[in-house]
C-alpha cells in the first residue's frame, strides 16, 4: 500500500500573532507565511505620495486612509498588509483604533518592489478580488505607471493605465483625480 501524502500545515492568523517579534513583516496567502522583504527608498517616497492623496481626499469626505504595516485580517488564512487601504466614510466604522481591521478596504494599494510584483500583479489581486475590494491600485515606481483596477463581476477589469500627465481617476472615488507623474517626483 502507498503512503498517503500528508497535508501541508496551514497557517492561521492566531499562528502570525504567536511568532516573535523578528522585525519582519508578514502575510499569510491562503493559509501559507509569506515573508514581505523591506522595501527600497523609491518604493517608500511612491507609498507616501499615494497616502497623501488619500489622505487629503478622507480629510475632505470623512474616509479614512492607511499605511503599512497594518495587518487586514480578509479571513483566518488570508491576511495582508497593502501598501496603502482607503475606507470611505460610510465604511470607516470598520476600522476601530485598538483592534485588527477585518474588513476589506475599499481600496488597496501595493506598490511594485521587484521582489513582490508578480505576488502583486497574481496572487493578491485574485485575492483582492475575491474578497470584494472594489479598487486596486498597482503603482510601479520604475515604470512610473499607475493602474486602476475596478472590481466587475468578482474579477478586476484595468479602468486606466496612467503614466506622466495623465490625471488618474478612481472609479469608487469619482472627485479623485491627480497627476500620475507626481507621485514619482523624488524630492
Amino acid at each position: 500500500m502507498a503512503p498517503m501524502p500528508t497535508a501541508e500545515a496551514r497557517v492561521g492568523y492566531a499562528d502570525l500573532l504567536d511568532l516573535p517579534d523578528d522585525g519582519r513583516r508578514y502575510e499569510i496567502h491562503g493559509g501559507e507565511l509569506v515573508v514581505v522583504p523591506s522595501p527600497l527608498p523609491r518604493h517608500q517616497m511612491a507609498v507616501q505620495s499615494v497616502f497623501l492623496l488619500l489622505e487629503g481626499h478622507a480629510r475632505d469626505t470623512g474616509g479614512m486612509a492607511l499605511i503599512a504595516p497594518l495587518d487586514i485580517v480578509l479571513d483566518e488564512i488570508d491576511v495582508v498588509q497593502p501598501d496603502v487601504v482607503f475606507f470611505r466614510a460610510e465604511r470607516r466604522h470598520l476600522v476601530q483604533p485598538d483592534a485588527v481591521t477585518r474588513h476589506a478596504p475599499d481600496i488597496a494599494v501595493e506598490v511594485l518592489s521587484p521582489s513582490t510584483a508578480a505576488v502583486d500583479r497574481g496572487r493578491k489581486m485574485r485575492m483582492f478580488a475575491t474578497y470584494r475590494v472594489p479598487e486596486y491600485w498597482i503603482v510601479d515606481p520604475v515604470r512610473k505607471r499607475i493602474d486602476v483596477h475596478a472590481l466587475e463581476d468578482g474579477a478586476y477589469r484595468l479602468a486606466q493605465a496612467a503614466a506622466a500627465d495623465d490625471v488618474v481617476r478612481s472609479v469608487l472615488l469619482p472627485d479623485l483625480t491627480f497627476t500620475a507623474g507626481g507621485v514619482f517626483a523624488v524630492p
